[in-house]
């Protein structure tokens, strides 16, 4: 029986991280939580993860501080886990509040999406090694999973370590098959791993009431060509890091020259739209506002006004909830998309999408998993060939209707595959 599900992994961020920040994780959090009261309605649900009060309040959710799992402010995360690990084998007398949840809990999962592994290590000193301790320890303890992940890369000094962790949880469900294969072939124990959707294919968009505006004032450009969504993140420039700003005007050259074709060739009406959104810092009041991507559409509007295509594109300048972001998506004839969750928010509504990969390291295997989920593998492009980049997007426009009977087929069984994992987790042995 069920009772009592604590709810930690790499997921564990800064209050409003997973609710207000990049949309894409909360297409992924409303449906994992909307999913875990479905298959548990009655269990106590506790989380190392910060949500607001209203997150909390509708799915009867108690928080408990992030420390528990990871403290940004301490050098002593991994000899804190480690000492935890000790004492849940019996060879030490740690007492901390995170062996007390784990004793008082009926099932452990972890929650890390695409950073168990070598990608944790951006976020804090010695991260993934703790969040495996930290594992290790509920395993010791009570029954443990891990659900909707990506796991890896992984570095040859953490791999052994991993093995280990990855082989100790009663249940792994991958949300891609590719995250899976790299696995086994770094030899890995799958023999307890499921591969399921992603749960973000079941984020509900908001109705068009809620963006009634946008749809009157925003998207009607002049002409009766399809309307194209664009969205640009900082992974999808050849130059690293993500995060560097500002860029030089050539840095979108590429995507300049891709967005001219589709006008040239198919009468392209193009969107550029942010998929992130920021918000100021407690104790500041809180106040949603646009995030790290919109200065880089922003430039791309101005470069292309620049290059003559004004006319042919219009930029959202507003702040827009995830679930007015997936209904602004539902209007286009087609989509490309630099944010993984910004294609799913496009394949998950019958979408054309083209899925614009990484351009620098750190790649993401992911992209490749959940194209292969929507049957959109020959739909990804590489920002760094502008031969892919024109393939590709042809591709996208002139079959699009074609693209489009097919997603519609598909998601009927990507939707369920991504329910059916947390039914596995009623299946749960010791």
């Amino acid at each position: 029986m069920i009772n009592r599900i604590f709810i930690i992994g790499q997921c564990t961020l800064h209050w409003g991280r997973m609710e207000f920040g990049n949309i894409g994780n909360y297409y992924i959090i409303r449906p994992m939580f909307q999913q875990l009261r479905r298959v548990f309605p009655d269990a106590e649900l506790v989380t190392t993860m910060q949500f607001s009060d209203g997150f909390c309040r509708e799915f009867s959710i108690e928080t408990v501080p992030m420390e528990l799992y990871y403290d940004f402010h301490s050098k002593d995360n991994l000899p804190v886990a480690v000492a935890e690990y000790e004492s849940a084998c019996g060879v030490g007398d740690a007492d901390t509040a995170f062996l007390r949840e784990v004793r008082h809990a009926d099932l452990v999962i972890d929650f890390s999406g695409d950073i168990w592994g070598e990608n944790a290590d951006f976020l804090g000193k010695d991260r993934f090694l703790t969040g495996c301790y930290k594992d290790l320890t509920a395993q010791k303890l009570t029954k443990t999973v891990m659900i909707a992940g990506s796991p890896g890369p992984f570095r040859t000094e953490t791999l052994d370590i991993a093995k280990k962790t990855y082989a100790g949880f009663s249940l792994v469900i991958n949300r891609e098959s590719i995250s899976t294969q790299l696995l086994t072939a770094q030899g890995f124990d799958v023999s307890r791993t499921y591969d399921c959707a992603c749960p973000s294919f079941l984020f509900e968009k908001a109705g068009d009431g809620e963006i009634a505006d946008i749809l009157k004032n925003r998207l009607s450009i002049a002409g009766d060509g399809p309307l194209v969504g664009f969205i640009m993140c900082g992974w999808n420039f050849q130059r690293g890091p993500f995060d560097a700003w500002p860029r030089e005007d050539g840095e979108y050259d590429t995507v300049v020259r891709m967005l001219r074709e589709i006008v040239d060739s198919f009468r392209a009406r193009i969107v550029l739209l942010s998929h992130s959104n920021g918000f100021d810092i407690p104790p500041r009041p809180f106040v949603l506002k646009r995030g790290r991507d919109f200065p880089i559409v922003s430039q791309l509007y101005s470069i292309l006004n620049k290059n003559g295509l004004g006319e042919h594109v219009t930029l959202l300048d507003g702040v827009y909830t995830p679930g007015q972001t997936k209904a602004i998506i539902s209007h286009f004839d087609a989509l490309i998309s630099g944010r993984m969750h910004g294609a799913v928010a496009g394949l998950s509504q019958n979408i054309p999408t083209m899925i614009l990969d990484y351009g620098h390291e750190p790649k993401a295997h992911k992209l490749r998993g959940f194209a292969a989920i929507a049957g959109v593998e020959d739909l990804i492009a590489d920002p760094n060939d502008m031969k892919d980049m024109l393939e590709k997007v042809r591709k996208l426009m002139a079959d699009r209707a074609e693209i489009k009977r097919q997603l519609t087929d598909r998601m009927k069984d990507v939707r369920k595959s991504s329910q059916k994992q947390f039914d596995f987790l009623t299946t749960v042995k010791d």
